[in-house]
Parts: C-alpha cells; sequence; structure tokens
C-alpha cells in the first residue's frame, strides 16, 4: 500500500504524544496565553509543547526529506514550500477542552503532498479511539483495542434529517441562525476539529459547520483525508476547496464538512445567510 509506512509512523507518534498528553491530563495542567499565528491570543500548555516536540522529532528523524508544519513549532515558510511533502501537525486539537478535562481533544497528524492531503491520523487519547485513512486506502476508526472498522459516511440526503455537528467551545450565536434558516434537525455540540469531523465519518452526524475564520491548516488536514476517504467533502463556506502548499495557514473561509451527498445544497442555502452577516470570502495568501 502506498503510504503504509508513513500511517504506521503516524500512528505509533500519535500513540507516545498521547501517553505524554494523558499524563498532563491527570495531574495539573498549567495553561499559558500565546499569540497565534492569527495574531489573537490564545491558551497554550506544556503538553501542547510535549506533544509537538515528540512528533516532530520523531517524524524529523524517520522523514528527514519531508517538510513540518506544526502549531507549537516556528514556520519555516520558504523551506517548507520547497518541500514536496509537508507533515502538518495539531499536537493538541482542542485545546479549550482538554484544560476543562471534558475528554475532548485529539492528537491530529497529517501528510500533504504537493498541496494535496495524502494521509491523515487523529487520535483522541481520553476515548481511546483513533481515526485514520490514506488516499486510495481507505479510512478506518479503532475503538480501544479493536479491530479496525472501516468508516463510510451516512446517505442521508434530506437536509431536515441532518445532524449537525457544532463546537462545544467555540460555538457561534450566528449558529443558531444557520441552523434555524436551514432546517437541519439535531445538532451536536463537541470539541475538537478532528473529533467532529470523525463523527460525520462514522455516521453518528452528517454534517459540520465551523462559521469562523480561527481555525488553521493543522486542523484539518488529518481529518480532511479521514473524512473523503469515507465518501465525505470538506471545503470553506464557499464550496472552496483547501491548498496546503500556501505560506497562509490560516482557514479565512471556515469549514464546511460533510457527508458528501449534503455538500452543495449547504453551500448554496449558507450563502444568502453569509451575506446577511456581511461575510466576505477571503482566500489564502499563497505566498
Amino acid at each position: 500500500m502506498m503510504y503504509e509506512n508513513e500511517l504506521d509512523a503516524a500512528i505509533a507518534t500519535a500513540k507516545r504524544a498521547a501517553e505524554a498528553t494523558l499524563k498532563h491530563y491527570r495531574g495539573e495542567i498549567v495553561t499559558e496565553q500565546k499569540i497565534g499565528a492569527d495574531n489573537f491570543a490564545e491558551p497554550v500548555t506544556e503538553a501542547d509543547r510535549e506533544a509537538s516536540r515528540i512528533v516532530v522529532e520523531s517524524l524529523a528523524s524517520r522523514f528527514p526529506e519531508d517538510g513540518i508544519l506544526s502549531e507549537e513549532e516556528h514556520d519555516d515558510v520558504e523551506l517548507r514550500l520547497k518541500r514536496d511533502r509537508v507533515w502538518i501537525v495539531d499536537p493538541i486539537d482542542g485545546t479549550a477542552g482538554f484544560i476543562k478535562r471534558d475528554g475532548d481533544f485529539a492528537i491530529q497528524i497529517g501528510l500533504a503532498e504537493r498541496g494535496r492531503p495524502v494521509l491523515g491520523v487523529v487520535l483522541l487519547p481520553f476515548h481511546q479511539v483513533i481515526y485514520l485513512g490514506a488516499r486510495q486506502m481507505g479510512s478506518f476508526v479503532v475503538n480501544g483495542d479493536s479491530e479496525p472498522r472501516k468508516l463510510a459516511v451516512s446517505r442521508t440526503s434530506d437536509i431536515s434529517a441532518v445532524s449537525l455537528a457544532v463546537s462545544r467551545n467555540h460555538r457561534s450565536p450566528k449558529m443558531s441562525r444557520v441552523m434555524e434558516e436551514i432546517g437541519f434537525a439535531r445538532e451536536v455540540q463537541r470539541g475538537s476539529v478532528g473529533l467532529k469531523i470523525g463523527l460525520i465519518a462514522e455516521q453518528t452526524c452528517d454534517a459540520y459547520i465551523h462559521l469562523s475564520s480561527r481555525t488553521k491548516l493543522w486542523d484539518i488536514c488529518a481529518p480532511q483525508v479521514i473524512l473523503e476517504e469515507a465518501g465525505g467533502r470538506l471545503t470553506d463556506l464557499w464550496g472552496e476547496e483547501f491548498s496546503y502548499d500556501v505560506s497562509d495557514v490560516q482557514n479565512w473561509g471556515g469549514i464546511v464538512a460533510t457527508n458528501g451527498i449534503l455538500h452543495q445544497e449547504t453551500i448554496e442555502r449558507l450563502r444568502p445567510i453569509l451575506d446577511d452577516f456581511g461575510r466576505i470570502r477571503m482566500r489564502q495568501r499563497t505566498q
């Protein structure tokens, strides 16, 4: 299989990072504020930094010719853009959930090749769940010590029957209007982008909308592969595809993830609401 070696390495590395984060999770969580890539203050813990060091050092040792982009490391943009393959890492996706000890946090390791995501591992340490996938290999979920189970999105095509995943810790008040005007059946509030997209891949939910422009490439790289290999689709709020070989790591256009069948209708129904919010699509800067 094309990415078997890379997938094995990503899973083993994510498990090591998970052990480290759980030690912090069960003990004292020391929280600081950092200025993120979008110049907003956001929380960071020593667990984030330790997990990042574990993942980055492991991947750099195994794949020295590849670039690495991690939320908690300096981004050498010029060097990264010269690499055909780049590992894109979120050491703890869902730091807010980690700090609150609500269990909804993930280690996310993605691999992009020439700007396209080709491999993803999302490990939920507290829930003991691993989502994994790679191009032309399918995607799978492993619960605890169980055997991998192949993932496939729902076949739901009726908007009024949709279970929508939304953010637990960063839920926008505008989401209530989206729910009402589009007419989704119910919402499921959970933390971590990877976790919510995993819920679509295993048919617990049918779609996920993130209105904010605050997410970054490391939030979506690994989950996108897993979702698409399960039959789903992930774009920005306007239906535009993401590129991973760009200098600008900000997801200015938000996120829409669906089972694929619902995608175009969701995008079309969102458009007038976004117009009414005064939301103008900002594109990623490529250089």
